[in-house]
Parts: C-alpha cells; structure tokens; sequence
C-alpha cells in the first residue's frame, strides 16, 4: 500500500464506502390466511399467538379471552398493547397457553400479541418498544436449594 491514508475520506475513497447507509423498510410477515405469527413467554408460561384483521375477539385456548382471564387486571394486561398504539378492536386474536399460573399467561400473551403486531404492521415497533411490550420479563421463580425450607428460608433454629 503505497498511498498513505491521513483523513477519514481517503479511507472512504479506498475502501468505496457510501457516505450513508440507509436502512432497508422491513416487510410484514403475514401468511397465507392473512395471519402475522409469534411467540410470547413469561415465568413458564409459552403462548403461541396470531392475530388477524376483525372486529376484535381475542381467544385463550378455544374460550373467549372474558371467559379465561376472569380477573378485570389479567384482561386489561392482554389489551395494553392494542391500546399503546390505538387499533383496539381492529385485530382477532388466535392464541394457545400452556404453563404457568394465569398471571404468567397473561404476560406471556401480552408479549405474543405485541411480537405479533410488529411482525404484522413494522411501523408500530417503536410505540411498543417504548412501551416495554416486546421486552421478554426474564424474572421466574427462584429454584429450592437443599437443606432450607424454600429458595432461602431456613428452618427454624431451635437450641435445645
């Protein structure tokens, strides 16, 4: 290399950089039956989630999501996202649970849906990212060692 490089742009001329690079527009990915597809996790509970154009029924393993999530906080965590970016009732919602209680469920959908709505409409990403909805909660319950009581509770200590 006979020619020696001192500023920034003759190691672009060299190279033959682009002075910018413009990101390419994601594209939807959406089936064949007009379904966007993801997977949504949260303590042991996996919910696998499609949503779909419609009037906005969302149904948790063959019963309406009402029906399901009995308490007001688990159906009001399931519609966060739809509200985050203001299409309530512009989706159908497809999902199956499996694991965990029904609050971990209800996270697990959370996250199945907000995954399912980047995947469906890429310009959302960024409300939901803010948000915190496409963030998988990593917080599960702490494994029982041996010789305690639970995780880190002893047994009673007793001298006598």
């Amino acid at each position: 290399m006979s020619e020696e490089v001192k500023t920034l742009e003759d190691l672009k001329e060299l190279t033959g950089a682009p002075d910018a690079v413009e990101a390419a527009p994601v594209e939807p990915q959406i089936d064949d039956l007009g379904r966007s597809y993801a997977t949504g996790r949260r303590k042991g509970a996996v919910a696998r989630v499609w949503i779909k154009p419609g009037p906005g029924k969302i149904t948790v393993n063959g019963r309406d999501a009402e029906v399901y999530f009995a308490r007001p906080v688990l159906q009001m965590m399931i519609k966060q996202p739809f509200e985050t970016v203001e299409r309530l009732g512009q989706y159908d919602v497809m999902c199956t649970v499996k694991g965990g209680g029904l609050s971990g469920q209800a996270g697990a959908v959370r996250h199945g849906i907000s995954r399912a709505l980047t995947l469906y409409e890429p310009t959302l990403r960024s409300k939901l990212k803010v948000g915190g909805f496409l963030t998988r909660d990593s917080r599960v319950v702490e494994r029982k060692k041996y010789g305690k009581r639970k995780a880190r509770r002893s047994f009673q200590f007793s001298k006598r």
